[in-house]
């Protein structure tokens, strides 16, 4: 029973959506309206406020942070164990894909992905998350960069702490985000996905041309 409810409450936890939160308190555009329509902070970006964004981000990793930090910091005085820290780490990943708060419209899951991440150890986040930038600075695809840390991060778990029963939380958290990234691996093999700045590139051009 209390691993159950640990359950429910970090899938409450990832229900939060924060890309439509900060999006409505700033008064932007709901972000399931415009660009690829995933509430995630990539597409927040694309209304053309950084500061959105980032807090959009910030806000993501948070509640992946916050629900495993909780069972791990209390659990203990409640009988509960790595089952439970495993619980809470794949119920807030899918609150944030299918947030019941939000008709289940929830995005990706790369930054909730980082914040559970970081609480399970802070060296296996760390590795993940360079993973992200190394891929990302050298190919300029931001969901290269999201699936190939969505594939190292297991294999830097197993590395550092072997099989139990986290390491399949995170397996099952990586598998999800390859799948959620589903169109944008078509988008690669046909060489249509974008790469980051490529907004940037031609929103210049275009006011250059408009000179």
């Amino acid at each position: 029973m209390q691993n159950l409810i640990v359950a429910v409450l970090a899938y409450l936890i990832g229900s939060v959506s924060f890309a439509v939160i900060v999006s409505a308190t700033m008064g932007l555009a709901d972000p399931r309206s415009y660009g690829s329509k995933n509430p995630g902070a990539t597409n927040v970006l694309r209304s053309g406020n950084k500061k959105a964004a980032i807090l959009t981000l910030l806000g993501d990793a948070f509640k992946g942070w916050l629900a495993v930090w909780l069972v791990r910091r209390f659990g203990p005085q409640f009988g509960l164990g790595d089952t439970a820290v495993a619980l809470a780490a794949i119920a807030v990943f899918l609150g944030h894909l299918y947030p019941i708060f939000f008709r289940f419209q929830g995005g990706k899951g790369v930054a909730t992905a980082a914040g559970v991440l970081l609480a399970i150890n802070p060296i296996l986040g760390i590795a993940t998350l360079l993973t992200w930038v190394i891929v990302a600075f050298f190919t300029r695809y931001s969901s290269l960069a999201a699936l190939s840390a969505a594939v190292f991060a297991p294999i830097f778990d197993g590395f550092l702490f072997g099989t139990n029963v986290i390491a399949l939380s995170i397996v099952a958290m990586s598998a999800l985000l390859v799948w959620r990234h589903r169109g944008n691996i078509a988008k690669l093999k046909a060489g249509q996905e974008s790469r980051i700045g490529d907004r940037k590139k031609a929103a210049a051009q275009a006011a250059n041309d408009g000179n």
